[in-house]
């Protein structure tokens, strides 16, 4: 481990600072703010999959909770739009705290499906639900103001997810290095071990799914406010994948590998525009080309050659 594993923290804020200085023009700003948003969201995955080694397959449809509760309240029942962002992370998190027990019960393959259908279960609802939610087409989403400031532009929100993701980065390090962060590593290593020395399994095990789970919500809200339209698109199986793929290739347990994996997959597809058609299939061989020469991940890989990073 660093020294100082915050180091990489203060790098981080360092850049952060100095991009919106660099960026050419809107489209990188644009960019900038949705690798930060899938930056927050990954954390938070992380912390579930390589931390406390439980998949998720299904996570996207928290971030569905969480930017359908900001665009429907407001629209449908008047509720401030903070509010509302507050009830969406209430609700999914209430909904992983429901589901976590019987789900966590299960393990490897079956785990992995029963979250799948979890988020199936809640696309399928805001795609149908057309009357609240605006079904397939979706809807549009009020603009966000607080204290009669509204807040809109790019430069504006980058600042906004800037600030979410240092506090994120923060946040999770101080985590992983408590008690609730070891206790998490040990049920990774083994669960009989972890309960032979008096980890309550399940208790943690829900505790990281509720809050990944509002972490999601929190961010598919920012996503909705951001964007001012959500689809069902966002609480799809193949966002759930890219959310899983980001964990993966930035590296489990990584913190920093987190952030790193949402960047490189959310620039990815738009650096791959020139492949004219052949996007897709240049994108799966950088995949797999990671996974064969990378296994445990970006971050991982290069803190063993170069010296360990969290």
């Amino acid at each position: 481990m660093a020294k100082n594993p915050f180091m990489g923290l203060y790098i981080l804020m360092a850049i952060l600072a100095v991009l919106p200085l660099v960026l050419p023009n809107s489209f990188y700003v644009d960019l900038a703010i949705r690798m930060a948003i899938n930056a927050v969201i990954v954390l938070g995955l992380n912390l579930l999959i390589g931390f406390a080694g439980q998949i998720s397959l299904g996570h996207a449809g928290f971030l569905g909770i969480g930017a359908y509760a900001t665009a429907a309240l407001p629209t449908h029942f008047g509720w401030h739009p903070l509010l509302a962002m507050g009830a969406g992370a209430v609700a999914a998190g209430a909904l992983a705290a429901v589901v976590a027990r019987p789900i966590f019960k299960l393990k490897g393959h079956y785990l992995a499906m029963a979250t799948l259908g979890l988020g199936i279960i809640i696309n399928i609802v805001v795609r149908n639900e057309a009357a609240w939610t605006g079904g397939p087409d979706g809807m549009p989403v009020a603009s966000l103001a607080i204290a009669g400031y509204e807040i809109s532009g790019d430069k504006h929100w980058y600042w906004i997810v800037a600030t979410v993701l240092s506090i994120s980065v923060w946040a999770s390090l101080n985590l992983i290095d408590s008690p609730f962060g070891r206790a998490l590593r040990a049920l990774h290593g083994s669960e009989v071990a972890s309960k032979v020395v008096g980890v309550d399994i399940v208790r943690y095990k829900v505790a990281i799914f509720v809050m990944s789970a509002v972490f999601a919500s929190l961010m598919g809200s920012v996503t909705a406010h951001y964007v001012g339209f959500v689809t069902p698109n966002l609480a799809d199986f193949f966002h759930s994948i890219e959310l899983v793929t980001m964990v993966v290739i930035g590296g489990m347990a990584s913190v920093y590998g987190s952030v790193l994996g949402a960047v490189l997959l959310t620039a990815l597809p738009q650096a791959l525009t020139s492949f004219e058609g052949w996007e897709t299939v240049a994108f799966g061989t950088i995949l797999m080309l990671c996974m064969i020469f990378l296994p445990k991940g970006l971050v991982p890989t290069l803190a063993a050659k170069w010296g360990k990073v969290e």
